[in-house]
């Protein structure tokens, strides 16, 4: 029978060995994600200039229930899976709002049969209701009402800017990942499409369209 010292001594080698595995488990799953980043990023500046800013450390989304426009409870960590596009605003939705949502859903159609891997996603940062005028247009989106508070915690605008005024882009492993121009028009939306463009011919070994089953819409 061991001693009281080496039965210490095994469980401090198990401890560390578990922890070992859990580590390769995470560089395992996390390799392919940085490795199209490093293809796109680094290997490859030379070819483009990104129009959106990349952020700098990534910022995982928020470990927290959103509610659906039915009032039901979605975790927010259950849009991983799929790249998101991503805009907030009230749910009185002013011009900028509609600017927004215009472009979000055009950038999506322009990527062809690569649109399958995008979500576009309107964040609602209030309690104020959405106008049934809006609704037939966001039939191919996800509407959320998020915290205003949890969404300052995770998103950031632009100097000078707010949160409404940007589209930001969340990665299929659901890490905010870059922000687009502040009050972007057309043109900027056509570059911002090329931008989404490149990540998803250089995540295209390990992306696919659509979420694991466990996760869902």
């Amino acid at each position: 029978m061991p001693s009281p010292g080496q039965a210490l001594a095994q469980d401090a080698r198990r401890t560390r060995a578990g922890r070992w595995q859990m580590l390769l488990l995470a560089l395992v799953c996390a390799a392919p994600v940085a490795a199209s980043y490093f293809s796109y990023f680094v290997i490859r500046p030379q070819a483009h200039a990104n129009f959106g800013a990349l952020i700098d450390p990534q910022r995982p989304l928020p470990a927290l229930n959103a509610t659906d426009p039915q009032g039901k409870p979605v975790p927010m960590t259950s849009l991983k899976g799929q790249w998101l596009l991503v805009s907030v605003a009230g749910g009185a939705c002013d011009a900028v709002c509609e600017s927004n949502l215009y472009l979000q859903r055009q950038v999506r159609e322009g990527l062809g049969k690569e649109k399958d891997r995008v979500d576009w996603v309107w964040l609602i940062d209030d309690e104020q209701p959405v106008r049934a005028a809006l609704e037939p247009a966001l039939h191919d989106a996800t509407v959320l009402r998020v915290p205003q508070a949890a969404l300052a915690d995770w998103l950031q605008p632009a100097a000078g800017h707010t949160l409404n005024e940007h589209l930001y882009l969340v990665d299929p492993m659901g890490h905010w990942m870059m922000r687009f121009p502040a009050d972007l028009d057309k043109a900027g939306a056509g570059k911002a499409r090329r931008d989404l463009e490149r990540l998803l011919r250089a995540s295209s070994s390990w992306d696919q369209p659509g979420r694991p089953p466990a996760v869902g819409k």
